[in-house]
């Protein structure tokens, strides 16, 4: 191990404790989205960790973007610290935004429970653990190097849990992260402390709705019950649809293994009359239903065309509508993402890669996420394709009771970060312990 490697090491052992404590105190903040609540609140924290130490810090408000309101304002952090020379720019991209805790929990949701070697906590692996990973390097490696050219920025930002657009999208879109102003991303999204992600599958959303005509319950003959249409969709879908999907496999190292061939999840389904309030203590009224609607989640992959993919679809509803009577239904476009990878050969993950292999002593592997994450938003909107994913934690916990991150995972994780962060931003020569 070289004099600086060693350096930048024994910094971030450390800053242990305060890495196990940032974690903890980002996630007592419960920023729940939806609705996207105290995003403010968790980005004035952070701002009060990085100005005293010579970041410049910037609040960004997502004016207008899906989901912005006077109630639930979109806030943002981005904080950026800048070298004695010149040189290209790293930035780490969190998202703060966190799921619903849901029912299971057997620990405290909001940080409280550090035991066994994990921090637990709805965010801990997806990805506030990811986030404080990222400061302690960053804040070890300009402590050990004040020297560095460059600059370094840390982000954290709103809504990726529901698309991102009241974050990274909005930012990509005033030009944070043009590549003239920034050179490098990570996203420390929980990929494993030993992979490094190249990119995702892509995503289409649309909302089926099939129609009927509404009648008294005890009369269905003279109504056309729509939930009754729906269940012919989905009988189509399991006889030809499912099938179908599972012949389309991929070359991309999508991780899982089930996740490398086309996949489609309903993710929804209404029909019928609305759910009454949990104050309602009467029973439904006896009418057919003339209205039925599923949101289908449709994962594609690179080979794929997404023109192809919807017209898959489309074509099994023309299918069923020449030979089921008084079958209409409408579809819904709500939210499509291409897939992307960034080439292998990448500065980044070439530097990260290596990173890896000295810290770990064990070569990295080279994955593709099954779910799409701010990735797209750089790649698609910033034009900036020099990009992946890396950060500490299991992906299997995200979203799931009891989540947690290993401590040791951040801890290695950070040593990565950080060494990544020399070899991109210290001038050749340079390097002192």
């Amino acid at each position: 191990m070289t004099a600086p490697t060693s350096a930048l090491h024994a910094a971030i052992d450390a800053r242990r404790d305060d890495l196990i404590a940032l974690t903890q105190d980002l996630l007592r903040i419960p920023t729940l989205n939806p609705p996207g609540a105290r995003y403010r609140e968790i980005c004035e924290m952070l701002a009060a960790r990085f100005e005293p130490l010579g970041f410049q810090v910037d609040l960004i408000r997502a004016h207008g973007a899906p989901a912005d309101s006077e109630t639930y304002p979109r806030w943002n952090i981005v904080a950026r610290h800048t070298g004695p020379r010149a040189g290209d720019c790293v930035h780490f991209n969190s998202h703060h935004d966190v799921v619903e805790v849901g029912h299971g929990w057997t620990t405290d949701p909001f940080g409280e429970t550090v035991r066994d070697g994990r921090v637990y906590g709805r965010g801990s692996c997806d990805m506030k653990g990811g986030l404080a990973t990222s400061i302690i390097a960053a804040e070890a490696f300009i402590a050990t190097h004040p020297d560095y050219a460059g600059a370094i920025e840390i982000s954290a930002t709103a809504d990726e849990e529901s698309g991102g657009y009241g974050g990274v999208a909005y930012l990509a879109e005033q030009g944070w992260f043009s590549p003239q102003r920034v050179q490098h991303v990570i996203i420390p999204e929980p990929l494993n402390k030993d992979r490094v992600c190249l990119g995702h599958r892509g995503v289409w959303w649309a909302e089926i709705e099939t129609k009927g005509r509404i009648a008294h319950g005890s009369m269905p003959f003279l109504g056309d019950c729509a939930v009754r249409h729906m269940g012919a969709v989905i009988d189509e879908m399991e006889q030809t649809l499912f099938p179908l999907l599972a012949t389309k496999t991929t070359a991309m190292p999508v991780v899982p293994e089930g996740a490398r061939q086309s996949t489609l999840n309903i993710n929804s389904i209404h029909g019928g009359e609305p759910d009454q309030g949990p104050d309602y203590t009467g029973l439904p009224a006896p009418c057919v239903p003339d209205r039925c609607r599923i949101v289908i989640d449709r994962r594609f992959l690179i080979e794929e065309d997404l023109t192809e993919v919807k017209a898959e679809l489309t074509g099994m509803l023309e299918k069923i509508k020449k030979t089921r009577p008084k079958f209409e239904y409408d579809i819904r476009d709500l939210f499509e993402v291409q897939p992307t990878m960034t080439d292998q050969d990448a500065p980044i993950v070439r530097t990260v890669a290596g990173a890896i292999s000295k810290v770990l002593s064990r070569e990295a592997e080279f994955v593709v996420s099954p779910g799409t994450y701010d990735q797209k938003h750089i790649d698609r909107i910033g034009r900036l394709h020099n990009c992946i994913a890396y950060g500490p934690g299991i992906l299997d916990l995200a979203h799931q009771p009891d989540e947690y991150v290993g401590i040791d995972d951040m801890v290695d994780s950070a040593k990565v970060m950080a060494l990544t962060l020399a070899e991109l931003l210290l001038p050749e020569g340079s390097e002192t312990p």
